[in-house]
């Protein structure tokens, strides 16, 4: 078995030279002063389906977001198309998001539209298409995801399963080269989830779209998976193909105890053992210094209503 690599040089799917679609390098994003991201490097080759997979807190939602260009990182770059995401000012950025699209965890549709009307509302804010042929693009990606005969629906009237189709319908409309899918399968039942899964590994074969997940569902992840990318407090702790996560997954427990920490933490993980490294780190924490005032007082932030991308 291979060991873990927390820089991604990848050279593509199946041994391929090509050019990665997104290069992530040296990302440091901070809030407060704390780094949520810290030095994170990560390559996504075009056409393959990259996991990124950590615990609550690790910086999955945080990465993905300094990717589209929600956050600007504190520190290195992140190129997409050949354009640093990160030095653009806001009327570059949206030029480039018109070649991706982007599934949010609730689905994010507007309620007073139809689904239909959802899909809409992207083709006609930004294309200048006719009436016509917008009726024909939606109705081509609402099929595309199962749901043409919703089209006259509202969000309110369909399950939680048909509104995240509804919303990769939407993410769909502009033809985009690169999907993003923010915990795609959070909030569904097994059979809905095993659905999305199957429609992510369809749309890709059909449509040749680079996808990047964030989730923690491992039976999604080692559905969809080409590779697989794991954080952890900040940062990138292996980048590998979902057959090296899956050899860690089922490494005997003999086998493990002769691993380096960080794989007993990626085998912890996905397996969802009770014991080992993560939950080793919680016990020996810094709960105590904390209770009696060693590490300083804790000072809760004043809220903010600043906007999370300076211009």
């Amino acid at each position: 078995m291979s060991s873990v690599r927390a820089d991604n040089t990848a050279g593509g799917i199946g041994g391929a030279q090509r050019e990665p679609i997104i290069s992530v390098r040296n990302v440091v994003k901070r809030f407060d002063g704390r780094a949520v991201l810290d030095g994170i490097n990560l390559d996504i080759m075009p056409g393959e389906t990259m996991i990124i997979m950590g615990g609550s807190g690790s910086g999955k939602s945080t990465l993905l977001r300094t990717i589209i260009g929600s956050f600007a990182a504190d520190e290195g770059s992140v190129m997409m198309f050949g354009k640093n995401m990160c030095s653009m000012q806001e009327a570059g950025l949206n030029e480039v998001r018109k070649r991706f699209g982007i599934l949010f965890q609730s689905g994010a549709l507007f309620n007073s539209m139809t689904l239909a009307e959802n899909v809409a509302l992207i083709l006609q804010e930004h294309t200048d298409l006719g009436a016509e042929i917008i009726d024909i693009q939606v109705k081509i990606k609402l099929e595309m995801v199962g749901l043409l005969e919703a089209a006259n629906r509202y969000p309110s009237e369909v399950s939680g399963g048909m509104k995240k189709r509804a919303g990769l319908a939407r993410a769909l409309a502009l033809d985009p080269e690169i999907l993003f899918y923010d915990e795609p399968s959070a909030g569904l039942d097994p059979v809905t989830s095993a659905e999305i899964d199957q429609l992510i590994i369809n749309l890709s074969k059909q449509l040749g779209v680079t996808s990047v997940v964030v989730t923690h569902e491992m039976d999604s992840a080692f559905t969809i998976a080409d590779r697989i990318c794991m954080l952890d407090k900040g940062k990138m702790i292996a980048v590998e193909t979902r057959e090296w996560f899956d050899a860690m997954r089922k490494l005997p427990e003999d086998e493990a105890q002769t691993r380096p920490v960080r794989e007993r933490l990626i085998r912890q993980f996905l397996r969802g053992d009770a014991q080992g490294p993560l939950t080793e780190r919680k016990n020996t924490g810094n709960y105590e210094r904390a209770l009696f005032g060693e590490s300083g007082p804790v000072l809760l932030p004043t809220p903010s209503i600043e906007p999370t991308r300076r211009r």
